[in-house]
């Protein structure tokens, strides 16, 4: 499978919008590993996870097969950055305490990937992958953005989304999967903040190309007019699809 790259065009973008995991999160991830040397995070993006991750990790190793991204990735004393496919990596065999991927599983070949997962993975190590895709602010917001934004860009999601939809469900991952408490992210955003978010979406980007961004300008009015202050600050909740399995 050719490597598809949604989000090199606006990678600056994508590094500013995004919103923040939880440190819940990555404790969970530690608290499975068999030990905390070395983590993989692959599809790294602009590193969001990867510096996380070095709080519980001795040596995070980083990689994305899109150069953009790496560029715009956030510098940190124990993350290693390197540019290459999820399939086919440099790295040695059994390497890894843990391989993590945030927002991106939906978009690999699996037959390939996870290959290459179980090869450098270490026994019993973990694996955790997990995305977020919708988000609420209340139920006039939130159906207002479905009629403006949601219901315009339907057709330019790449099929891939739907397997983050369906919360990871058929994704076939061949370890022994793991109970997971449920997380969810909820950000302190204004209205631009936000619109930031949806802007970064891949599919706002290609509808915006095939007939241009004035849907964008006449949600942002629209919601604007809900939102009030479009400086003041609401809350944004984003429940996270996580999956976590072990190697035996």
């Amino acid at each position: 499978m050719a490597f598809t790259d949604p989000f090199s065009e606006k990678s600056d973008l994508y590094a500013s919008a995004r919103p923040r995991y939880l440190d819940s999160l990555f404790q969970h991830i530690a608290l499975h590993a068999p030990d905390t040397v070395a983590v993989w995070d692959c599809g790294t993006g602009n590193g969001q996870a990867a510096i996380s991750l070095g709080n519980y990790f001795v040596k995070v190793y980083a990689s994305d097969p899109s150069s953009e991204q790496i560029e715009h990735a956030i510098l940190y004393p124990n993350v290693e950055y390197s540019v290459q496919p999820a399939e086919s990596t440099s790295f040695p065999d059994a390497l890894f305490d843990a391989i993590t991927i945030s927002q991106a599983l939906h978009w690999f070949d699996f037959p390939l990937f996870f290959a290459e997962v179980n090869r450098v993975l270490k026994p019993k190590g973990v694996f955790a992958a997990w995305g977020y895709s919708w988000f609420t602010v209340s139920p006039e917001f939130d159906a207002l953005l479905k009629t403006t934004v949601l219901d315009v860009i339907h057709s330019d999601w790449a099929p891939q989304n739907q397997l983050l939809w369906d919360e990871y469900k058929n994704v076939p991952i061949p370890f022994e999967r793991i109970e997971t408490p449920e997380f969810s992210i909820t950000e302190q955003w204004s209205l631009h903040q936000l619109l930031a978010y949806v802007h970064s979406w891949s599919a706002t980007r290609i509808c915006m190309n095939r007939i241009g961004d004035s849907f964008f300008e006449r949600a942002r009015e629209i919601l604007m007019a809900v939102w009030s202050d479009p400086d003041s600050v609401r809350s944004v909740a984003m429940p996270i699809y996580l999956v976590v399995g072990k190697k035996y």
